[in-house]
């Protein structure tokens, strides 16, 4: 089966777009959506980052408490890296196993961190949605109610749009309509649904 790996920066668009390819018949596996259940009251990461980073960093409901977490590892490298450490081995397994079990043409992983974190030598192609610095800022503030300079600092955390998109197979603009960018979904489709069937069963893939 075709894996599709999809990345871009914060508020690109990313969601919409695989949206899109779920409409179309894709099977969507979005890493955030299994990050959330691993850090969730009773996940599976609960208790080897209490472990490790102490249960000052939970909610009083037993979850991970995001808000402080992220300040941490925004703040360290060194404490973001730990946190990865963790989460990151269990959401491949998890990706990977539910990717097994479709029966879907095709998977579209949805990963934030698909070049950075490796999981680009788990897929067979990669697709960056993009868009203007300046349409990213927009929507996160809209989106998260945050400050401008907070979202600028999480853009410049994150992967340069350029290195993003020269890493990329294929890549979308989610800046226009959007009809414009179902169009190019369908595009794309209809390319992923041919390459699809020449694909060598997990050829060349790193498990």
């Amino acid at each position: 089966m075709l894996r599709i790996g999809l990345t871009g920066g914060i508020a690109s668009g990313k969601s919409t777009v695989a949206a899109m390819f779920a409409e179309r018949g894709a099977e969507v596996i979005d890493t955030d959506d299994i990050a959330h259940e691993l850090v969730a009251p009773g996940g599976a990461a609960i208790d080897a980052i209490a472990e490790r980073f102490g249960e000052s960093v939970l909610a009083r409901d037993g979850g991970l408490d995001r808000r402080k977490m992220r300040e941490l590892v925004f703040a360290d490298a060194g404490e973001r890296r730990k946190l990865e450490a963790i989460l990151h081995p269990m959401i491949r397994a998890i990706a990977l196993e539910r990717a097994a079990e479709t029966t879907a043409p095709y998977v579209i992983f949805v990963v934030p961190l698909l070049f950075e974190t490796g999981f680009s030598r788990l897929v067979d192609r990669s697709l960056a949605v993009d868009c203007p610095e300046s349409l990213q800022i927009e929507r996160v503030v809209a989106r998260d109610r945050v400050t401008e300079d907070e979202a600028r600092a999480v853009i410049a955390s994150q992967m340069n749009r350029a290195d993003r998109r020269a890493a990329a197979d294929d890549w979308i603009d989610s800046s226009g309509s959007l009809a414009a960018t179902r169009d190019r979904v369908l595009e794309l489709h209809e390319q992923f649904l041919a390459l699809g069937e020449n694909c060598p069963e997990t050829q060349g893939r790193a498990e």
